[in-house]
């Protein structure tokens, strides 16, 4: 068993650690819909949204004389060429701003919130996730996720799994980075925080995709803590 003794704070992943974004998004957007009386498939929709999440950092960390792009603005840019290949019509500037910050009302896990409280008796507990501050900010808000502060990927200019980011949340934490542990739901997400000195958590989401889950349905490393939920690494850490 690791030596944890030295942790004092636990930074986590977002999308799809802490929140469930594929069923929060579907289900906002055919609420949406049936109000706005516009028909698409939401649902192919948000897959596909996903699945451009990847590419639009990519393209970002590939060219740093364009300077950082934040999250809203990527997704921004790729709901865009969605609408289109969707042929969706009619849609106004405020219908496009309103999609876009539905990844800012995403429901949380069920163990997510009292988890989160927790660890937080005992830990600094902050997000350090690839989406901005102020998308972060709006999250917590509406999902009730009780965050000491909030650490985005923004902070640094630097998209995960970027050195940047963990490095980065460990100082501005005042912290060495074996004090600061990872917890993510993505075994690529632990690998470069552990590459980078940090402790790792994984707890399993395994319907985060629904039906289009192919990897992360087990820890695939040598983390420090495998939970089955939120409630089991509080165990592990005494809270």
């Amino acid at each position: 068993m690791s030596d944890l003794s030295a942790v004092k704070a636990l930074v986590f992943d977002v999308f799809g650690t802490v929140v469930d974004w594929r069923t929060s998004l579907i289900t906002d957007f055919m609420w949406w819909g049936r109000q706005r009386g516009i028909s698409a498939d939401w649902t192919a929709l948000v897959d596909d949204w996903r699945g451009m999440y990847m590419a639009s950092m990519d393209d970002v960390r590939k060219h740093p004389e364009r300077g950082y792009v934040i999250l809203d603005d990527l997704h921004r840019r790729s709901l865009e060429k969605l609408v289109d290949k969707f042929a969706i019509k009619g849609l106004t500037e405020a219908d496009l701003d309103y999609l876009t910050k539905g990844w800012h009302r995403l429901h949380p896990w069920p163990d997510s919130v009292a988890g989160l409280t927790r660890l937080k008796t005992k830990f600094v507990i902050s997000p350090l996730s690839n989406g901005n501050v102020a998308l972060l900010t709006n999250m917590a808000k509406f999902a009730g996720l009780p965050w000491d502060l909030v650490m985005s990927a923004e902070l640094f200019e630097h998209y995960k799994p970027d050195a940047e980011t963990y490095l980065g949340a460990a100082r501005l934490l005042g912290l060495k980075p074996g004090e600061v542990m990872m917890v993510a739901a993505h075994n690529g997400d632990l690998a470069a925080a552990q590459k980078n000195g940090l402790k790792t958590a994984f707890v399993a989401r395994p319907t985060e995709y629904g039906p289009l889950q192919k990897v992360d349905f087990e820890a695939t490393g040598n983390w420090d803590i495998v939970a089955r939920d939120f409630g089991g690494v509080a165990d592990r850490l005494g809270c």
